[in-house]
């Protein structure tokens, strides 16, 4: 690899330790019981879906336009190095809101979801320049891969601070705390390489204009998007099948609470699903050179479609470990190599623009998965319909994942 791919590969490791360390398991469970102790669970939960969907929201508005003017020459590594340094520093400040500071934990937890979700529209758009189409899927998949087992690092020391906090003579709080801040630092540290070795090689000359201009060329790049039918089909497809994908990764733990485990197991089986995926991760992207991208993304929908079957039959905690090792096989590789697919379809002077698409359609899909999974659910009383309604959404994915064609790049208008 060129130290290019490294220091691109590097930012995933560092960033991954916000994605589960602060988003998935450690924040939730300190807003509730620390932030909002004095709050009932139905209102501390209400709030914290709140400040979710606003974040989402926010971000939604944003992308694209942030996209559009990231193409232009220059831009591209600023926009990603304000993001990226507003997340590592709002993560920090998180253990700066204490008992019954829920309105303080929520305003900065929305400043580094927006930063966070900023930055990856960049980070992602910048495979185009650090790497070409014949090594996209491997960087690609790597990234994912080295993200898994490096954001798993921190988030088992954060838990081992919090769980031996009585024997090191500090309290629980102060550990979790403690936990943000060595969250915030450790992605900045893999971040330097990024900052100082990366750069824009594709780009739009010029410089963005007035607001109104930017949104003309917004315009003319959805215009675009909807007129290639490759393109068009492929965001079709990836809205279908990963909003399936993150709607098992977000409802897991709440399923695996159905079926009868504790929250020690199932933070185990998170750890062991990091792990699990480190490896498969990078299967798939050796595995993509010689049968193709195209081929390991099908077998990732056909994967997760096993899942949802499987997840139907589902009654003890070893069948849910065989549920998590499958999730755990596949998650990492078909979230890569959809990413390197999609660089390689886009015109690469535009690939902030596009990604910024790309990235809101992952985002929007995710809002309907859980819903489906709950509406079926509440219909049947029973949670077990909900996932098996989800193989509508892989079935879908993979109807019109069929009819893309890989390897044509579209132009620029």
């Amino acid at each position: 690899m060129t130290k290019q791919e490294r220091s691109w590969i590097l930012q995933d490791v560092g960033n991954s330790a916000y994605s589960i360390t602060i988003t998935t398991a450690i924040l939730p469970v300190y807003f509730k019981s620390v932030a909002a102790v004095n709050m009932t669970d139905s209102m501390s939960t209400a709030y914290w879906g709140y400040a979710n969907s606003l974040a989402t929201l926010i971000i939604s508005i944003m992308a694209p336009l942030l996209g559009t003017i990231a193409d232009f020459k220059g831009f591209k590594k600023t926009l990603f190095s304000i993001f990226t340094l507003t997340a590592i520093g709002s993560s920090a400040l998180l253990a700066a809101a204490g008992e019954g500071q829920w309105f303080l934990a929520l305003a900065i937890y929305v400043v580094t979801a927006v930063a966070f979700n900023g930055s990856s529209i960049f980070y992602d758009s910048f495979l185009t320049d650090v790497t070409d189409d014949s090594k996209m899927d491997m960087i690609s998949s790597k990234g994912f891969a080295y993200g898994y087992l490096g954001g798993t690092i921190p988030f088992v020391i954060s838990i081992g601070l919090i769980l031996s906090a009585d024997k090191v003579g500090i309290s629980t709080v102060l550990a979790t705390q403690l936990a943000f801040i060595i969250t915030a630092v450790w992605w900045l540290i893999f971040t330097i390489p990024m900052l100082k070795n990366v750069k824009q090689i594709y780009y739009i000359e010029g410089k963005p204009g007035q607001i109104s201009e930017s949104f003309k060329r917004l315009k003319d790049t959805l215009n675009e998007t909807l007129k290639n039918r490759n393109v068009f089909l492929f965001l079709l497809a990836y809205f279908f099948y990963i909003d399936g994908v993150h709607t098992v990764i977000t409802m897991a733990t709440a399923y695996g609470i159905d079926v009868g485990l504790d929250s020690d197991r199932l933070m185990v089986i998170l750890i062991a699903i990091q792990l699990v995926a480190f490896p498969f991760a990078l299967i798939y992207g050796a595995l993509s050179k010689k049968f193709g991208a195209r081929n390991m993304i099908m077998a990732g929908i056909v994967t997760y479609t096993i899942i949802s079957i499987y997840g139907f039959f589902l009654k003890t905690e070893f069948d849910f470990w065989i549920l998590a090792m499958l999730v755990a096989s596949a998650q990492g590789g078909i979230q890569a190599l959809s990413r390197s697919f999609f660089g390689k379809i886009i015109p690469k002077e535009k690939s902030a623009e596009y990604f910024s698409i790309y990235n809101i359609f992952g985002r929007v899909s995710s809002i309907f998965g859980p819903l489906l999974m709950a509406i079926v659910s509440t219909i049947t009383g029973e949670s077990r319909y909900g996932i098996l309604s989800l193989i509508l959404l892989f079935v879908l994915g993979m109807v019109f994942f069929r009819k893309v064609r890989d390897g044509e790049r579209m132009e620029a208008a």
